[in-house]
Order: structure tokens, then sequence, then C-alpha cells
């Protein structure tokens, strides 16, 4: 399929304006934006369907992620699931922003929990460091009536936004990012060590698992404290306890 450029569908869009709703089925194919390139993959048939679903290209070059980074399963695997958080986090900020019937105005994508797991929302390329983000955006309408106007907003205005300041190694906290990849060898070593020492951890049955509070996933900070303490006399990594909001008490 040819890339279009980003100016051909805006004129896409203004034609269709106040169109019936199908006409939005014009818009599947892949657009060059600045230092991106825009793919809508597939249209809902209405306001009130599934969202329709695009995903961004970044080329490696542009992106210009050290490959320090990526160069590794556990480390391309983190800075994905960063990546994946920092645009969630980003997106929310416009969610349903753009108004309209149903699902008009929607942006989302896979919301990671305390698990860093491999997954489709974002891959990186282990050479050359492409990054491709998937999402589902719900086009915008009044009623079964196209409103076009809102569909720019988002593609023009607020995904840019949020494109520019998460999948541009220029716009990132370096330090944080750092701390991503150092993170995920510590995981990676201690993964080799118990294979090489022979050892298994495992959860008995009857095990009481602390929580932070009944509605969450993670552990409290008491709990948390000692584990780290305990990996690191173990297996003498880095985990530096200021990174999981530990400070030391000043007298």
């Amino acid at each position: 399929m040819a890339i279009q450029s980003s100016a051909a569908l805006q004129t896409l869009l203004n034609r269709i304006h106040r169109k019936s709703y199908p006409a939005y089925k014009e818009t599947k194919g892949i657009y060059q934006f600045d230092r991106y390139v825009l793919s809508i993959d597939h249209v809902q048939g209405d306001p009130f369907a599934s969202p329709s679903k695009v995903s961004i290209r970044v080329l490696g070059k542009d992106a210009r992620f050290p490959s320090i980074l990526y160069d590794s399963y556990e480390k391309r695997i983190a800075l994905q699931d960063y990546l994946t958080r920092k645009f969630h986090q980003g997106i929310d900020r416009y969610n349903f922003k753009a108004k309209g019937s149903g699902k008009s105005g929607l942006l989302s994508i896979s919301q990671c929990r305390q698990e860093i797991l491999e997954r489709t929302a974002c891959t990186t390329h282990p050479k050359n460091g492409d990054i491709v983000l998937r999402m589902e955006i719900g086009f915008p309408a009044n009623g079964r009536t196209i409103n076009a106007q809102e569909l720019i907003r988002i593609l023009f205005d607020f995904l840019p936004d949020c494109v520019y300041n998460t999948l541009f190694y220029a716009k990132l906290n370096h330090q944080k990012l750092q701390q991503i990849h150092d993170l995920a060898e510590d995981q990676a070593y201690i993964r080799h060590e118990l294979k090489r020492r022979n050892l298994v951890a495992f959860v008995a049955n009857g095990s009481v698992l602390p929580r932070e509070s009944g509605i969450s996933p993670r552990p409290p900070c008491l709990f948390l404290l000692l584990l780290l303490l305990k990996l690191r006399c173990l297996f003498h990594i880095r985990v530096s306890l200021s990174e999981w909001g530990f400070q030391k008490e000043s007298h």
C-alpha cells in the first residue's frame, strides 16, 4: 500500500465531514507525518462499535534510542513496557476530549499492570531500533454522521503531542531509562544465577500474599523493602532503594 501525505489525509477528512459514518472507511491507509508514519489499519463500522485500530511507526534513526537499551531480549521488553506506559499517560490527558456519540474521542492502548511483559502494543526492532506502537481510536461522530473536524484534532493535535513526547529518546528522562536498563540486566542475571546454582523459587500452598490494599496488586512498602534487601544481599546486585521511593531518614 502506497504511503500518502498527512495533508492528503486532512483533505480526505474535510471532504467526508458530515457524511454517513461508513465514509470513514476511505481513511484506511498509510500516511507520512513529520518523523513518523501513521497507519489506519481498521476502521470501525459505527461510533458504537469497537474503536478503530491504528499503528504508529518511528524509524530507529529518528527515535535515536541507544542500542544498549534494546540489544537483548530482556532489555527490549523492558523498554517497550516503559514506552507503552508512558504513551498511556500521554493519551489519557486527551481521552474523550474530542466529543461525539458512542466511543467518539476514545484513545486507548494496552494498560500495563505491575508485570513487565512482551506485548503487541509496542515493539522495537532488535537490529535497527524501529518502534511500532499499536492503539485504538474512536472515530468521532454526531449520531451516525461523521464529525471529521474532531478526528482532525485527534490525529493532528493530540496524537503528535503524545508521539513526540514518548517515542523519541531526546524527550525522555535519560536517568529513568538507565534505571530500566539496569533493572532488566539484574533480572536476567538473577534468572541465570537461579539456574546455575540449581535453585528454585515457588509460592507454597496457603501462602498469604501481602498487598498494598484490597484493590491493588502491588506489595506493601515494608514487604517490598525486605525483598529488595534480600535480593541485594543474595545476588550482590545494584538495587538502589531510592529508585523505589525509599529515602534515608536524616537526623
